[in-house]
């Protein structure tokens, strides 16, 4: 994948995105918000945009699509498909992540389903200590958009494990390196009393 500036526009549009993420976690009835959370909840953290965490390109599709059960946070199996890899260059060094499909979630008309999760050295400090997921978009067959600063937590992130099985990042999608981009961890304030 090659980075690529973004269009006009880009900004603001990621924006909005946040501010109606923030919304949902706020109003939506299946929010993964703790019912005590819910009131004190004034808006999730994230890294201001950087628009050189945003990468177009392919996937490399594996010969062989290999199943097998990722593990989730509620200990729940989920049936998974090792579907690729995307490779991108952060600081002249060149970094891999696998693509997943989970075989447990209706595809889109015109998507592949993919499902990226990983975990970087920000990791347990700053976000989720399970890993955070990031979207590609595009159209059926790519090019796919690859951009960090959507990367956001999963929902039992947020306090409600028994509601969610999450998959875990598996230890082949480690980054060595830090991304700054997206959603930070998740504080409970009512729990801090705040």
């Amino acid at each position: 994948m090659e980075p690529v500036r973004p269009s006009p526009g880009w900004e603001e549009s990621l924006r909005a995105e946040r501010a109606e993420r923030d919304r949902q976690m706020r109003e939506d009835p299946d929010t993964p918000l703790l019912a005590e959370d819910v009131k004190g909840f004034r808006g999730l953290q994230y890294w201001p945009p950087d628009p050189a965490l945003r990468f177009v390109g392919r996937v490399e599709i594996n010969d062989r699509l290999e199943r097998f059960t990722v593990v989730t946070t509620s200990g729940k199996p989920r049936p998974c498909e090792k579907y690729g890899t995307v490779r991108f260059v952060l600081g002249g060094r060149t970094f891999s992540l696998r693509v997943y499909r989970l075989l447990d979630v209706p595809s889109r008309p015109g998507m592949e389903s993919l499902f990226l999760p990983f975990l970087d050295a920000t990791s347990g400090k700053e976000t989720y200590p399970a890993g955070r997921y990031v979207e590609l978009t595009g159209p059926k067959g790519g090019p796919y958009e690859l951009d960090f600063n959507r990367a956001y937590n999963p929902s039992c992130a947020y306090g409600a494990l028994d509601r969610f099985a999450c998959p875990l990042t598996p230890p082949e999608n480690r980054l060595g390196v830090r991304i700054e981009a997206g959603e930070r961890g998740y504080k409970r304030r009512a729990a801090e009393g705040s």
